[in-house]
């Protein structure tokens, strides 16, 4: 049996999400599936190894689910909650009880809410203001979401190089 070695934008539009948003969502799907094929076989031993004063692969995998779940906040036109915060201070900080399965996990249901969330939104608000953080830094529901999809697969880049060296060093 064939695999399908297609990118998923090139597999035609994701269902139920607006046009507009459509390469949001090729990008974060994509992600998934490049950090799920990454990480098989990659073990927990080297999750917190860092390369170069780089980050390490826990680092990359808890702020691709971090870094969604934030920007989609903002992007709802709401600000961070107690729980959000603790997330992002936690991000990198060594845990030997985290495991990679645990953390492919995470991200895969974070991108599912983002596409719930991108499913629902409305196109003519991508243009209406959005503010980040305390500083309320001023940008748009589309910059928000631009972001995302950018950010996201920045982050699953690091996280290939990072793995790939980690496994040929252990070669």
């Amino acid at each position: 049996m064939a695999t399908d070695t297609r990118e998923v934008w090139q597999c035609g539009p994701v269902e139920n999400i607006p046009a507009l948003l459509q390469p949001v969502a090729h990008a974060l799907l994509q992600a998934r599936n490049e950090v799920a094929e990454m990480t098989e076989r990659f073990p927990d031993s080297l999750l917190w190894k860092r390369l170069a004063d780089t980050a390490s692969p826990a680092f990359h995998l808890q702020h691709l689910t971090g870094v969604l779940d934030r920007v989609f906040t903002y992007a709802r036109g709401e600000m961070l909650n107690e729980q959000q915060f603790n997330f992002l201070a936690a991000e990198g900080k060594e845990d030997e009880t985290i495991t990679v399965a645990y953390l492919v996990l995470q991200f895969a249901k974070q991108v599912d809410i983002a596409l719930e969330q991108l499913s629902t939104t409305d196109i003519t608000t991508l243009t209406d203001e959005r503010f980040i953080g305390r500083q309320k830094l001023p940008t748009t529901v589309i910059g928000l979401l631009f972001h995302a999809a950018e950010h996201t697969m920045r982050h699953t880049g690091q996280l290939y190089v990072t793995i790939k060296v980690l496994k040929n060093n252990i070669a």
